[in-house]
């Protein structure tokens, strides 16, 4: 078992390097799909000095297989949605205080205590359905925040307005996390003129509404708020971290995240910053399971920290992978 608190505690890029190539070492030895993946790589170890070379799992081996690293009583298994019969990825966690240390020192860093924070939380498409890992953060946040008027809102629109146009007008600091859709439907119901809340926008029409670029979600949000930027949340069910945007689309990752993109075409070569590719993503509190993983996400690295998300693969597959199938 390795020491998670040393994840927490990287403040360089040369300690990130180091933990990481430890962790790819303890996954290799202790999580036996990563190490049959490794192994038809022909990737040990021994082989593997940098970052860039260790071996990113397709994502979509959470969909078929147990990724585990640790011999631990599984604890939550965090489920993604999926429509009806499609296979969904599951991440089962032995160790939930990583979690919330990566998601409470995250935000944190990023937005201040929380405590000084009243968290409102409007989620529909989440709230209805079991094992988000995304709800269990919110939760979590809702409960840390010193505010009792903190909470999640479903369908009762007319109340969130309410409470969100007196909050902002008492000069509370307000963060109002939405899935879009429901961001969409709030702003087109009532009429806001925010100067103390931040919205923060965690992507997914999930089939509610017409897709829409983000450049023009944004600007719909914006003007319908009265805010100058929207903020938005990057993290998913096989990851234990996240990164942020205070707008632009530029995200952020903590000191224990880190993306790379690889060719769209190669995906065991890892490109120059700049360069869109297909995102994998470091994220060591993900030491329990599998902290190194190919994504279907396209996107480009900006600096160590940063990033742009572009779209997706257009197919369900990642191209120039072929070992799927253990």
């Amino acid at each position: 078992m390795m020491d998670s608190k040393a994840i927490f505690n990287i403040k360089t890029e040369a300690e990130f390097n180091t933990l990481a190539l430890e962790v790819f070492k303890f996954q290799f030895e202790n999580n036996l799909v990563y190490r049959s993946f490794c192994d038809l790589l022909y990737k040990h170890p021994s082989d593997v000095k940098h970052i860039e070379d260790i071996p990113f799992l397709p994502i979509q081996f959470f969909k078929s297989h147990q990724i585990l690293s640790s011999s631990e009583a599984v604890e939550q298994t965090f489920t993604s949605s999926g429509t009806t019969g499609a296979k969904t990825s599951k991440h089962h966690v032995t160790n939930l205080k990583i979690y919330e240390n990566s998601f409470k020192k995250a935000f944190n860093h990023f937005y201040g205590a929380i405590e000084d924070a009243v968290v409102l939380a409007l989620l529909p498409s989440y709230l209805e359905r079991d094992g988000s890992s995304l709800i269990y953060m919110v939760d979590a946040l809702i409960k840390t925040s010193q505010h009792p008027e903190s909470g999640f809102y479903l369908d009762n629109l007319d109340a969130l307005s309410k409470t969100l146009n007196k909050l902002d007008a008492d000069g509370k600091k307000v963060l109002l996390i939405g899935v879009s859709f429901a961001l969409l439907n709030l702003v087109e119901a009532h009429t806001f003129n925010l100067n103390n809340t931040i919205i923060m926008e965690t992507g997914g029409m999930k089939g509610r509404r017409k897709e829409l670029i983000r450049e023009e979600l944004h600007q719909i949000l914006k003007t319908g708020f009265g805010v100058e930027s929207i903020h938005s949340e990057y993290g998913m069910t096989e990851l234990l971290s996240q990164a942020y945007s205070k707008g632009q689309g530029v995200f952020e990752c903590p000191r224990w995240m880190k993306i790379l993109t690889r060719e769209t075409e190669d995906a065991l070569t890892i490109q120059a910053k700049g360069k869109t590719g297909g995102i994998n993503i470091i994220d060591l509190a993900n030491v329990n399971s599998c902290s190194f993983i190919a994504t279907q996400d396209l996107g480009r690295v900006l600096s160590e920290s940063t990033f742009e998300i572009i779209g997706r693969f257009d197919t369900s597959d990642i191209r120039g992978c072929n070992l799927m199938v253990l």
